[in-house]
């Protein structure tokens, strides 16, 4: 399998093992998520976790593989006055989640986040700020893209689906 379409909306470190580090040492510290213009309410909660593995075939016909562990969460307001949940409670929510469902520290890390009522919204993870009093976690947009012609366009060269390569059969 091949692994070459990068995906250029990463804009830092995004796997699990590089965000479960960055947070390490700051479990005190509220853990908030910035996505989609706005901060996640404090009664937030990670309500799945998947450990995914994918097998795909692109429009180019090139095959692909990748792990994800895709956090699934809840955009909820606090149900009393408790504050924001923790860094020291997220990581030990996926820790939990690791004796029991192996994930992979090198997948990449993926964000399913929304509110009741509307649609789950798939975030890549743009920042994690480490402020006086608290964790910043910045979701940005997972873009759809054509793997072949973002890697042709990486490359500086034709992109496989083209107009003068659809003949070629390659789209």
């Amino acid at each position: 399998m091949n692994a070459l379409a990068t995906t250029p909306f990463q804009e830092v470190e995004s796997t699990l093992a590089a965000v479960l580090a960055r947070l390490e040492g700051h479990d005190e510290k509220a853990l908030s998520i910035a996505y989609d213009g706005r901060v996640v309410q404090a009664g937030y909660h990670v309500t799945e976790v998947k450990a995914g593995s994918f097998v795909t075939l692109d429009c180019g016909g090139n095959p692909d593989a990748w792990q994800e562990t895709v956090l699934q969460v809840e955009d909820i307001p606090a149900t009393d006055d408790r504050p924001m949940m923790t860094a020291g409670k997220f990581r030990s929510i996926l820790a939990q989640v690791d004796r029991k469902v192996r994930l992979d520290h090198d997948a990449r890390l993926t964000i399913e986040i929304g509110q009741p009522g509307e649609a789950m919204k798939v975030f890549d993870i743009a920042d994690l700020a480490i402020a006086e009093d608290s964790a910043i976690l910045t979701l940005g947009v997972r873009a759809a893209i054509c793997k072949p012609r973002h890697r042709a366009q990486q490359a500086g060269a034709a992109a496989c689906c083209a107009p003068s390569l659809k003949a070629a059969g390659c789209c």
